[in-house]
């Protein structure tokens, strides 16, 4: 019973800061840049075409963490979420080296590692995937 209940606390922070930070792509919501904005960004960074990046970005971002906040179908949600943190570790943050406080990838390694820990033990019991599979 515990276990399940630190999967769910896991499930929901990560989820629900997936589902902000996708809306903040996809919708300017939260303090972000919408398409246009983050589009731009992409695009100066060499992920081209911007828009098209960001839309992707931000719908893996989004649908990501609503499936992984509710755990249905988490091996795909960790997935979708890893994905994106894949691409943040090596287009953004890994020139800065590890640490966080230098802009480094060490925040996106502990989420990469929260969800694939998640998707390899499985969501829990208060998870959707626990009820239909």
């Amino acid at each position: 019973m515990l276990v399940g209940l630190g999967l769910l606390i896991i499930r929901l922070v990560i989820g629900v800061s997936f589902i902000g930070h996708g809306s903040q792509k996809l919708f300017g919501m939260f303090g972000g840049y919408g398409l246009k904005g983050t589009g731009q960004w992409m695009d100066s960074i060499g992920l081209k075409p911007g828009v098209q990046m960001a839309f992707f970005a931000g719908l893996s971002e989004l649908i990501g963490g609503i499936l992984f906040a509710t755990g249905l179908l988490t091996p795909l949600a960790s997935l979708l979420i890893a994905g994106a943190m894949f691409v943040a570790i090596v287009k953004v943050h890994a020139p800065n080296g590890f640490w966080a406080t230098q802009n480094g990838y060490e925040l996106n390694l502990i989420i990469l590692a929260v969800v694939i820990g998640v998707a390899l033990t499985g969501p829990g019991a208060y998870a959707i995937d626990a009820l239909i599979f």
